[in-house]
């Protein structure tokens, strides 16, 4: 395998970690491997190995090892010396090694990004390219910076939006080229919570699918309500819609998810970009790409949609690009 061609690709988050060879020409997949070895899993396990700290990046190198072993078996090649991009928690306090936070604005390029090349050792034959995170001076993000990079926003004064959508869902702005303002909104943790941990979990019931007529219905009166009331009452009506029977369990759900991400939305309303980029998982589009024609922001700004595979692919090998140019310019 070509290590000029190819690159492998780490997505590791909190809780999963995944893992891509890709060939770096039309950014096609040739073999993939995911876990729930994320990174607050691993750090409990490195915490009861009881390891020196010198040893800490070797310990999760080896994960990585693991799982580069089952993608040779599938492409029934070496993969020796195929430079790994790293983004996501990795370069956190829970990662393998902590890395600064790049300070905002940054280039949405990605050529001024905080990296740090960890060399080959004989136990990980591979340069390694690991990728820290944002911060403004009240917020964070790390590895939703890289997928903003591989959205590949255009160059212009008018005000671009990257809405990513996840358990922290990240609004970043976008002026001339530079990410310049940032939030993140609890959206995707509120719903965990509520709907597997507290009292509405008993009224509410997964399945079905949005486009279903009663599930789509919900889920825009869940969104209505988000801007006419507030989030602690409507989320008890929940409760109260199961109790009286006006819904079921499953329109309960949507109805549930279009009010946490319809007040996630409201902020919008105030202040309108010109134009939004909404990349994340599939579902996650579907139902905020709703919430958006719901409450007329579609309508006033155009919205355009990437999959979160493809910005992150996409940013890592721009961010990859950058540090080997700067290599060569050294």
């Amino acid at each position: 395998m070509n290590p000029t061609t190819t690159f492998l690709s780490c997505d590791w988050g909190t809780s999963s970690f995944r893992l891509r060879l890709v060939e770096r020409e039309g950014l096609k997949v040739l073999a993939e491997a995911s876990s729930k070895e994320g990174n607050a899993s691993t750090a409990e396990l490195w915490k009861q190995a009881h390891q020196p700290p010198a040893h800490r990046v070797r310990f999760y190198l080896a994960i990585l090892q693991k799982h580069l072993k089952m993608l040779e078996e599938t492409v029934k090649t070496s993969l020796e010396s195929i430079p790994v991009v790293i983004s996501g928690m990795a370069s956190s306090t829970i990662g393998m090694k902590e890395l600064p936070y790049k300070p905002l604005p940054f280039a949405t390029d990605g050529s001024d990004l905080v990296t740090e090349i960890l060399p080959p050792s004989p136990d990980f034959n591979h340069p390694t390219l690991l990728v820290s995170g944002i911060r403004s001076d009240d917020d964070v993000m790390r590895g939703e910076e890289v997928q903003l990079v591989g959205c590949r926003f255009e160059t212009t004064a008018a005000e671009q939006l990257f809405l990513h959508p996840g358990t922290h869902a990240k609004h970043v702005r976008v002026y001339d080229g530079q990410a310049v303002a940032l939030k993140t909104y609890l959206t995707g943790e509120l719903f965990s919570l509520f709907s597997k941990h507290s009292i509405l979990a008993t009224s509410v019931e997964e399945g079905g699918k949005l486009k279903e007529e009663n599930n789509r219905h919900w889920f825009e009166e869940g969104v209505r309500a988000s801007q006419h009331a507030n989030l602690l009452h409507n989320a008890f009506l929940v409760r109260t819609n199961d109790l009286f029977k006006k819904a079921s369990k499953q329109e309960n759900y949507f109805y549930l998810s279009g009010l946490l991400i319809g007040s996630e939305c409201r902020d919008l309303l105030t202040s309108l970009p010109a134009s939004i980029l909404l990349a994340g998982e599939d579902v996650l589009i579907e139902h905020y790409s709703a919430a958006l024609r719901t409450l007329g922001i579609a309508e006033r700004c155009p919205v355009e949609t990437k999959t979160a595979v493809e910005v992150t692919l996409t940013g890592q090998l721009a961010v990859l690009h950058h540090q080997r140019l700067m290599q060569a310019g050294a």
